[in-house]
């Protein structure tokens, strides 16, 4: 059984405050905690209900195995309806970026997302795409919020994430920068070559000034009918699908 103090701490791990200080972040479901322990990333413990011991996959010895009831995953979970299985896994050192990791390619960059649903579904578009790197401006979501963590159903373990000071990114930066814009030109008629970066802004307030100042290169998705915007998250599979498309 767990103690009151091991649920107390597990749930602390809910905040982004607690999982900062513990260096400690939680992925649910059995399909998810495989792709993160095929992964880079290093496992702490694994929390599962007994009834599925069977899909755990063979396990070296440094990972932590605790069986629990039904009534315990309910009270450490996030989810609603918790799936059987809940890992804690260790946060990874912040990741330098490495300027010529993104020549020859495309990499999308953020600018303020701050929605947990809306930041997994790119991480997951991207992995799709096969787009390798994200870059996050300091005021996204983080990455380890478990909504975020869920919404990307394991591909968080593939696409490597770098949180940025945008503008001073932008600035230092000798790739083509291209902004998702209103007044922007067609992503269907752009001139793409072989390189650059794609941003994506806020999901009220879209590109911040000092980031839209660093934009050398405005497209837009054609608007056809009377949407005011496009979900940030379904832009971003849109330019992921153009570009895979043009490279092709």
């Amino acid at each position: 059984m767990l103690s009151k103090s091991q649920i107390s701490f597990i749930k602390s791990l809910h905040q982004k405050k607690y999982r900062k200080e513990h260096g400690l972040f939680i992925v649910e479901g059995i399909k998810s905690i495989q792709e993160f322990f095929r992964s880079s990333y290093h496992i702490h413990t694994i929390f599962y209900n007994s009834e599925q011991y069977n899909l755990l996959p063979k396990l070296p010895a440094n990972i932590n195995l605790f069986e629990v009831n039904n009534a315990e995953l309910d009270k450490i979970s996030t989810l609603q309806t918790p799936q059987g299985f809940l890992a804690l896994v260790h946060i990874p050192k912040n990741k330098i970026l490495n300027s010529d990791d993104l020549k020859k390619q495309f990499t999308l960059v953020l600018d303020g997302v701050q929605d947990p649903g809306n930041m997994g579904t790119i991480i997951r578009t991207a992995d799709w795409f096969g787009f390798n790197n994200i870059i996050c401006s300091k005021d996204c979501v983080e990455v380890f919020n478990p909504k975020t963590v869920q919404a990307t159903m394991g591909s968080l373990a593939r696409v490597n994430i770098y949180e940025e000071d945008l503008p001073l990114l932008l600035s230092n930066n000798t790739l083509p920068v291209f902004g998702a814009l209103l007044d922007g030109e067609s992503i269907y008629h752009t001139q793409w070559g072989n390189e650059g970066l794609i941003v994506l802004g806020n999901e009220g307030k879209g590109i911040s000034p000092e980031v839209i100042k660093k934009i050398n290169k405005p497209v837009t998705i054609p608007r056809v009918g009377e949407a005011e915007s496009l979900n940030v998250a379904v832009s971003a599979a849109i330019f992921c699908a153009e570009l895979v498309r043009v490279r092709n």
